[in-house]
């Protein structure tokens, strides 16, 4: 945040976590976290985007693999570009892998690097202990596995679909009923993605399951557990794909912006990502304001944000720019104001997203 002649705002949040990640001048990929039933060779395979590489750090199918010990039987029912991924991220690393798709075509290539491919659902649900399924909806999940649900006793079912907290928990019940393993996940990535320990998968669902299963889960990404409610992996889906898109939204507009001064976005995002890891800070303090119900503006107040937002919104007047956005900001600030809450921090505006 930037001083100008009529508003100043503190550039620093107040107490910062402890740890501050490292600065990076170029991306690289994380070091890849295995559990111990992981054999690792020095070799990962770093995608590439065109002249920048990618921070999908994949396995090469030589360079990860199981413990004949340790390898499990796995399912994967739904061969989309995710549920592909998902499957080619098990055979990787050395996991049987039985995969079952509507379509049998699309399970081509899984078959010729190893995979069997299941003639209908009921025998790809007989081949596995650990069934993943990935379709397009719930309806879909049950449709699929309501005629199979006596293959399913005594199995574990890992629901990587789409859909709503409601839907996830009315999904667990039914598992409940008919003795199966359930665990909701929701996959944090695209599916180049898959494979990559940076990447977070969430998980909820039966207290144990993902402790049990937590060394086969960890190749497709970092298993993140977010405890028994089986709700909580859509709600948090749908929370991060929001906080996604404004991100995104944001960083579009600023980079229009940016441009219309002949600013490469290549250029201005490179200062951008580093802008947001201050704003991580910003939100980790107000994070504890919201739980405490308290919204001290030591930092910032509303009122200085309000009156800060009119240069972004004058800029991008003077450039042709679409200025929407910051005026939903401008809205929600002018409420905070003339409920009287112009002294608070930013945090407070949460309460205007309750209502």
């Amino acid at each position: 945040m930037r001083r100008s002649g009529r508003t100043a705002m503190a550039t620093t949040p107040g107490p910062l976590p402890a740890a501050r990640p490292p600065v990076s001048r170029s991306p690289v990929c994380p070091p890849r976290e295995v559990p111990p039933s992981v054999i690792m060779t020095p070799t990962v395979r770093q995608e590439s985007c065109g002249r920048r590489r990618s921070c999908h750090c994949r396995p090469d199918s030589a360079a990860a693999s199981v413990d004949p010990m340790n390898a499990q039987s796995i399912t994967v029912i739904g061969l989309g570009r995710m549920g592909t991924a998902l499957a080619d991220a098990f055979l990787a690393a050395g996991h049987r892998t039985t995969v079952w798709n509507r379509t049998p075509g699309k399970a081509d290539a899984l078959v010729a690097r190893g995979a069997v491919r299941a003639a209908s659902v009921e025998d790809a649900v007989a081949a596995g202990e650990l069934v993943v399924v990935c379709v397009l909806d719930y309806p879909a999940v049950r449709g699929l596995l309501a005629p199979v649900a006596g293959s399913l006793r005594g199995r574990v079912l890992v629901n990587l679909t789409s859909g709503s907290p409601e839907q996830a928990r009315a999904e667990a019940a039914w598992a409940a009923e008919h003795g199966i393993g359930y665990l909701d996940g929701a996959a944090m990535t695209t599916p180049p993605g898959v494979g990559d320990s940076a990447t977070m998968f969430l998980y909820a669902g039966s207290p144990g399951l993902l402790a049990a299963h937590r060394a086969t889960l960890a190749v497709l990404g970092d298993p993140v557990d977010l405890g028994p409610d089986a709700g909580l992996a859509s709600l948090h889906d749908a929370g991060l794909l929001g906080l996604m898109w404004s991100v995104f939204g944001g960083w579009l507009h600023a980079t229009a912006l940016a441009g219309a001064d002949g600013v490469p976005a290549r250029e201005f995002t490179a200062v951008a990502t580093r802008w947001l890891r201050t704003v991580s800070w910003f939100m980790t303090e107000y994070a504890e304001q919201i739980d405490a119900g308290e919204y001290p503006g030591a930092d910032a107040t509303i009122d200085v944000q309000a009156a800060a937002i009119g240069h972004l919104l004058h800029a991008g007047q003077a450039r042709g720019v679409d200025g929407r956005l910051p005026e939903l900001h401008l809205d929600l600030m002018r409420a905070a104001v003339e409920a009287g809450h112009g002294g608070d921090s930013y945090a407070r505006i949460i309460e205007a997203f309750r209502k």
